[in-house]
């Protein structure tokens, strides 16, 4: 059964992919010498060849020469050709009737080619052949005389085969040199990064947060540093912030479950020893069970933005080009329904925003219900709306005390209740929950003076380009909610 295509390669790269850094480096170091090496091998082989035919070539033509020059003077029959000494060059005449005559005991030359006649026979003046045999002759034939004089030498491949062993043993010498130097480098250069996942481990075992890792080495490692402690910082917030809003939640819940769980034991009491009626007039009975009523309302209320607070953002719906009027006007109905006695003035123009509706109608909801806590029954809450520039703004003020000037800095915290705000309804988290709303849409919001005595309170978004250019007005511009 053959194996599918690609898993060899895929098997490969999984392989080296989970060899760790030091061990690639150090791979890649001694693969690249090894490489390095080879080809300056194959280089050096192929100039040391060249250069050693190229002597022999030489030598070969010098001892034709002679050889020839003395068959010229003594004939080619008659030229006198030493016994073999048992090493070196080899020698041999071509005569014209194509006999060939060898020195004595000398070893046998491969038969004459088509080639050599040739030169023996005038065709042209010289000839360098190689033989194929085992031997390995490199043959010169020269016309010398009626015929040709050869001189041949066997090819010796011995000192090629010596400087490759010589450069096998380099090559291996630096591939291990390589290898360790590689290995050095990598774990210098690596120190770093181990020492930061030393402490990154130790900071994930012990969820110790405040030890910041030490700042060494440069480029990319000092900025991963820096990154890591900069996540560490922000989680450091992140757990404070956690462990604020669990404390503030804890508190806050703590006074309205008090007043319920004291409420609910007493109807209990009083139900279980059959005094429920007699114990507690019908009048006060009905003004217990509206006070359980609020407060579980309040608790419902303070669940509500509580988890609103928690998500960590403003919303998951999608942003949107919306008419902020139309936000406005539909914030004030909804007021309205919750709190009957609450009277809204509505002064808006149509200014488009890019935004998120739900969220933004929470936070103009807030506002709303923030100023309907502190105005009079006879003074309305007005809401104003308007362009300014690339803005829009939208004001919203009460005829109330207004907001003493110890309490501006700390009225976006959440829970933060002015002392003058203790016995009203609220959690303290709205003015919070509208200060995060409007941040996330780029804007701003302030708080100053009303005109009317009260508190005002600004906020401003980046106004968009309107679907159309024409303006408009809501339909209860310039009227007033009740």
């Amino acid at each position: 059964m053959s194996r599918p295509a690609g898993r060899g390669p895929r098997r490969l790269t999984r392989w080296w992919r989970r060899r760790s850094l030091r061990t690639r480096l150090t791979v890649i170091a001694a693969t690249a010498i090894a490489v390095s090496v080879f080809m300056a091998f194959q280089v050096a082989s192929e100039l040391l060849d060249w250069e050693l035919r190229d002597t022999a070539e030489e030598q070969l033509r010098a001892d034709s020469r002679v050889l020839a020059t003395t068959a010229q003077r003594a004939g080619l029959a008659q030229v006198r050709l030493p016994p073999y000494p048992g090493s070196g060059r080899l020698v041999r005449v071509i005569l014209p009737d194509g006999s060939t005559r060898t020195p004595a005991g000398q070893p046998a030359l491969p038969p004459v080619s088509e080639h050599a006649w040739r030169v023996a026979q005038g065709a042209s003046a010289d000839l360098m052949e190689s033989d194929d045999s085992d031997d390995g002759y490199l043959v010169y034939t020269l016309r010398a005389g009626d015929g040709a004089v050869q001189v041949a030498r066997v090819a010796d491949d011995s000192p090629i085969n010596q400087f490759g062993f010589g450069m096998l043993l380099i090559g291996l010498l630096c591939v291990v040199g390589g290898a360790l130097v590689g290995r050095t480098v990598a774990r210098t250069g690596l120190a770093p990064i181990d020492r930061l996942t030393a402490a990154a481990v130790r900071v994930a075992h012990t969820r110790e947060l405040d030890a910041d890792i030490p700042d060494e080495g440069g480029g990319e490692i000092r900025r991963l540093i820096q990154s890591i402690n900069d996540m560490l910082a922000a989680l450091r917030d992140s757990r404070l912030a956690q462990r604020l809003l669990a404390e503030d939640a804890a508190h806050e819940l703590k006074t309205p479950l008090t007043s319920l769980r004291l409420n609910v034991e007493l109807l209990i009491r009083l139900d279980r020893r059959g005094t429920l009626d007699s114990a507690l007039p019908a009048e006060s009975r009905t003004r217990l069970l509206n006070d359980l009523g609020a407060q579980v309302a309040e608790l419902s209320t303070l669940a509500a933005e509580l988890t609103d607070l928690a998500r960590g953002d403003v919303s998951d719906e999608n942003t949107e080009l919306l008419d902020l009027a139309d936000v406005v006007g539909a914030a004030a109905t909804r007021a309205r329904s919750r709190v009957p006695d609450i009277e809204v003035a509505l002064d808006v123009t149509s200014v488009w925003v890019s935004g998120r509706p739900a969220a933004l109608q929470r936070a103009v909801l807030n506002l709303v219900d923030n100023a309907g806590k502190w105005s009079p029954a006879d003074q309305p809450v007005q809401v104003r709306l308007r362009a300014e520039g690339a803005s829009a703004v939208l004001e919203v003020d009460d005829a109330g005390p207004g907001i003493d000037a110890a309490d501006v800095p700390r009225v976006f915290d959440r829970f933060y209740r002015a002392d003058s705000a203790r016995a009203l309804p609220g959690s303290g988290l709205g003015l919070s929950i509208v200060q995060r709303v409007v941040d996330a849409h780029g804007g701003r919001v302030t708080v100053a003076r009303s005109a009317r005595g009260g508190a005002l309170l600004r906020v401003g978004l980046p106004a968009a380009a309107p679907p159309a250019p024409a303006a408009r007005l809501t339909d209860g511009e310039g009227t007033a909610v009740r």
